[in-house]
């Protein structure tokens, strides 16, 4: 049996703390005064704002971290840890072989997964779990901000930096805490959540699950941990098998809970008249822009009004949401360029952002989508081999470069030049650009005035956007 999390003051260490969900949960118990460390392989905003906090921080991740850890030691010549050993916490991405994991369990530190102490901490509160493939962190985000906006001060642990609270988690001094669920390796079943929420469901992660009939199975059981459901009845899937308490639909004749007509989809937001129960509340005025963005928030309006919010507050604090970051982020516009930061790896969530962009460029009609897509996975890659050739049809000019590994050894066959060609069968204008440098190389040579720059992935691929944007500059 799982030993319990102690947050009575016992230390906590994350070994890959500069990650976006690791680091989040750090924040909140080094906002709570818990001592905290972790590592990580660099330094990033999310390690420098723990630090501020009084957090840890060793660069590297080696035996030596923990031996400084240990009772009786002391760390960068400060006083010596008097309270045992330390909890030490690791997400799926650090290998078994990870030699601080394995002087972690050497020591005998009790070791858990990222996930068990989320899981811990939202026994303390009143949770709403965000889950679904995709649309977690904007969801939760839109919700955090919503309840902050509305008074409610909740605690908010997302897998996205938020412009309005300066980073990835919120410590409330309320009594709810919004986070999101994570389907990707099955750890969604350990939070047992006032309310749950399914914005959709698709196989995402053919590296973990078998077929979409094992990622239902593991979103039932979270069903069964939920005290009250809300889920998405435009997504086939949750609507065949799954009954939520609450349901919400962009079609005014779903019958749902909640649902959206007078949708109107700009250059500068969403906008639709939203109804409860058949009875119009009034209209919402999002900054986000597309259908799925409205879905997203349309969920909130569920939440909220679950927890008594009046529409005209909620409706406030929805309109002035802005977007997590990696989420349709703009980054800049030199040159009459717009240069947009997307996390979007799925075919789906690429089918949507490149909507949202050509929504976007509207405004002009004057420029082009230049979709630049850096694919994430192997397994993922060849799984939806035939998705992703079809997905680019938004953008006028596509340019793919090599795959984003993860960890992953290529036993598919397949590079970034076959992806390239997948999608050249379907689309004109494709371009192959094997490495980051020759990304950017080949950026300036084709862009002009009035483009649209969106870059897609969720692996390194944002890290040339500086370069290209002081080209333009």
């Amino acid at each position: 049996m799982l030993t319990p999390v102690d947050f009575s003051g016992r230390p906590f260490h994350f070994i890959g703390v500069g990650g976006i969900g690791m680091s989040a949960l750090a924040y909140v118990l080094a906002q709570r005064s818990l001592p905290v460390s972790g590592s990580d392989q660099r330094e990033n905003r999310l390690t420098e704002t723990l630090q501020s906090l009084g957090a840890k921080f060793f660069l590297g991740q080696t035996a030596d971290n923990i031996h400084q850890l240990l009772p009786g030691a002391e760390v960068n010549g400060e006083g010596a840890n008097k309270n045992g050993l330390p909890q030490v916490v690791c997400s799926t991405a650090i290998p078994k072989d990870n030699a601080e994991y394995k002087e972690a369990i050497a020591q005998g530190c009790p070791i858990f997964h990222r996930s068990d102490i989320l899981a811990g901490i939202m026994t303390q509160y009143r949770g709403i779990a965000i889950a679904g493939t995709h649309g977690k962190t904007t969801t939760s985000s839109a919700l955090g901000q919503t309840l902050l906006k509305a008074g409610l001060d909740p605690t908010v642990i997302v897998g996205g930096e938020v412009a309005e609270w300066g980073g990835n988690a919120h410590l409330g001094n309320g009594d709810l805490l919004v986070a999101e669920a994570d389907e990707s390796d099955g750890s969604l079943v350990k939070l047992t959540a006032d309310i749950g929420v399914i914005t959709n469901i698709e196989l995402d992660h053919p590296d973990h699950y078998e077929s979409l009939d094992s990622v239902i199975s593991i979103f039932r059981t979270f069903e069964k941990n939920c005290t009250t459901l809300v889920g998405s009845i435009d997504c086939p899937t949750v609507k065949a098998n799954f009954k939520p308490d609450i349901t919400y639909s962009l079609d005014p004749s779903s019958g749902a809970n909640y649902t959206a007509d007078g949708i109107t989809l700009g250059s500068q937001g969403a906008a639709a008249d939203i109804y409860e129960n058949g009875e119009l509340l009034g209209r919402l005025q999002l900054q986000l822009l597309g259908e799925h963005n409205l879905s997203n928030a349309l969920a909130v309006v569920a939440i909220a009004r679950h927890l008594g919010v009046d529409f005209s507050a909620l409706a406030a604090g929805l309109g002035s949401f802005s977007g997590a970051r990696r989420r349709f982020e703009h980054r800049g516009t030199p040159s009459g360029i717009a240069f947009y930061d997307d996390y979007a790896h799925h075919p789906s969530e690429i089918l949507v952002t490149l909507a949202a962009a050509r929504q976007r460029l509207d405004s002009s009609k004057t420029g082009r989508v230049v979709a630049v897509f850096q694919p994430h996975r192997f397994s993922r890659v060849a799984a939806f081999l035939e998705e992703f050739a079809v997905a680019f049809g938004d953008a006028h000019r596509v340019i793919v470069t090599d795959v984003y590994a993860a960890g992953e050894k290529n036993e598919t066959g397949l590079d970034g030049a076959a992806i390239a060609q997948a999608i050249a069968n379907h689309h004109p204008a494709v371009d192959y650009q094997s490495t980051l440098d020759n990304v950017v190389s080949g950026l300036t040579e084709i862009l002009q005035s009035g483009d649209l720059v969106i870059f897609l992935g969720a692996g390194n691929l944002n890290q040339v956007i500086p370069t290209i944007i002081e080209r333009y500059t």
